[in-house]
């Protein structure tokens, strides 16, 4: 079997003839202004497969000039208004450029460098402590003899693990844990997770 590649970049050549042409980084820049202020959003844009769809069945010519002339018929103020959303996103970061000194570069980094990664290190604690806020119950972190035996702290008197939502399928490393398991997940700004087993045995010690 013979395996072919092919960028995007490549792509865009062999149909539409033009390479990318943006200035070194302005691509990234823009990116990121159309990432925060969403100006191609369906509501401002269009939603653009069934807005090509509705093309291919009105149209004979399938060029990218005749797709790009229906769409402005079709939407006359989507790319301006799209046009206008970042502009000002653009405004907003060289307004805050120009606040970036050697101090806030340095607080940056410290709070990537180090403050995130003492974080994750230690969200397993911050789990525990909003388990105990929710339940009013008190709590604590386990000792290096109990976390040798798989126990992260305890809600009351009951013991919980934190693990991944990954180790339900790593159960066949077959770890004893004898205590319930808060599974959670990362997104990209918060961790989510499954408190249910916990709370069904706090329940359950009420009656």
């Amino acid at each position: 079997m013979e395996v072919i590649r092919l960028s995007f970049d490549e792509i865009r050549e062999l149909i539409i003839k033009k390479p990318r042409d943006f200035p070194k980084y302005s691509s990234s820049l823009l990116n990121l202004a159309n990432y925060f202020s969403q100006a191609t959003r369906p509501h401002i844009v269009g939603q653009m497969t069934e807005l090509i769809k509705e093309w291919e069945h009105e149209t004979s010519e399938y060029t990218f000039d005749s797709w790009r002339e229906w769409y402005y018929r079709k939407r006359p103020e989507g790319i301006s208004n799209a046009i206008e959303k970042i502009k000002d996103m653009l405004k907003n970061f060289k307004n805050v450029i120009e606040k970036i000194d050697d101090e806030l570069i340095k607080k940056w980094v410290e709070d990537l460098v180090l403050t995130q990664t003492f974080i994750g290190l230690r969200f397993q604690e911050a789990i525990i402590k909003k388990l105990s806020l929710l339940t009013g119950k008190k709590y604590r972190m386990a000792t290096p003899e109990e976390e040798s035996k798989g126990i992260d702290g305890f809600i009351d008197d009951i013991p919980v693990s934190i693990k991944p939502e990954t180790y339900k399928i790593k159960k066949i490393l077959k770890e004893r844990i004898h205590a319930p398991i808060i599974y959670y997940k990362k997104e990209k700004n918060e961790i989510i997770f499954d408190v249910s087993e916990v709370l069904r045995i706090l329940k359950s010690q009420k009656k």
